[in-house]
């Protein structure tokens, strides 16, 4: 690890209880099927046959892994109506995702990597980056993110589409002055961070590399608790947390960065 890094670690020792619970998280999404699964239920409920035949495995094997899914809390079932044959119409159970679902496993994968989990006599960090780069190549496809942590934008993920991306509070008296649809607007409620049409910082990406840079806000930026100079861009990677001012009425971004570590 760099000297530098600022980012906190944990040391976990092999035979925790928070450590199995980690492991069977992981065991759960390290399956590529399952991830596809999850993205196909992001469009719409679907029962098991449906899903069965968009990933092209037999409905016994699909069934497990709807229930593998379901163990973690991560989708649902609920009753719902068969599509048409000549028989009528049957019930079925649908399955779908719960609120919010997908950005709770970016959150929770993103959170264990930003603390650099090490675990005494275990290759658990090695599996959890494993299955990181699995949920970033199917579900977000590779695209670099966003995540916020904290407030009521909590758990929202923006994808990183643009190569400068303005980073701030809602502004809608001046929305000609930013992107809504590739910039990082947060809600009214971070009343600390500037308003986005100024802005408070800015994510820049050059020649292979991802920046962020404080725009002369008031309330300032912090890069793994390392307050940032003003108008100085400095380089960041997967996994690192981005803190626009400080408290309650701040917010932090985790970075999702693939092949930026």
């Amino acid at each position: 690890m760099d000297s530098a890094d600022k980012s906190p670690t944990i040391i976990v020792h092999e035979g925790a209880d928070s450590l199995e619970e980690l492991s069977e998280y992981l065991d759960v999404l390290s399956s590529s099927a399952r991830l596809r699964i999850l993205k196909f239920l992001g469009k719409k409920p679907r029962d098991a046959r449906a899903i069965s035949k968009e990933i092209e495995t037999s409905y016994e094997n699909t069934k497990k892994h709807l229930d593998r899914l379901l163990s973690i809390g991560v989708i649902k079932k609920e009753a719902g109506l068969g599509a048409p044959t000549s028989k009528g119409i049957h019930p079925v159970w649908e399955y779908s995702l719960v609120p919010g679902g997908m950005e709770v496993i970016v959150r929770n994968l993103g959170l264990f990597s930003n603390t650099r989990v090490q675990v005494v006599g275990s290759e658990i960090s090695k599996r959890l980056g494993e299955v990181k780069g699995t949920l970033s190549k199917e579900v977000l496809g590779n695209v670099p993110a966003a995540i916020v942590l904290g407030g009521p934008d909590d758990g929202k993920v923006f994808s990183l589409r643009d190569s400068t991306v303005s980073i701030g509070r809602n502004d809608p008296e001046h929305a000609s002055s930013y992107r809504p649809d590739s910039d990082i607007v947060l809600s009214d409620s971070y009343t600390a961070v500037t308003r986005v049409s100024r802005p408070h910082g800015r994510l820049v990406h050059d020649k292979g590399t991802w920046f962020i840079e404080d725009c002369g806000s008031t309330g300032g930026t912090q890069l793994n608790n390392t307050k940032l100079e003003k108008n100085v861009r400095t380089p960041v990677r997967d996994g690192d947390l981005i803190e626009l001012a400080k408290g309650i009425s701040g917010v932090k971004l985790l970075l999702i960065l693939p092949g930026n570590s």
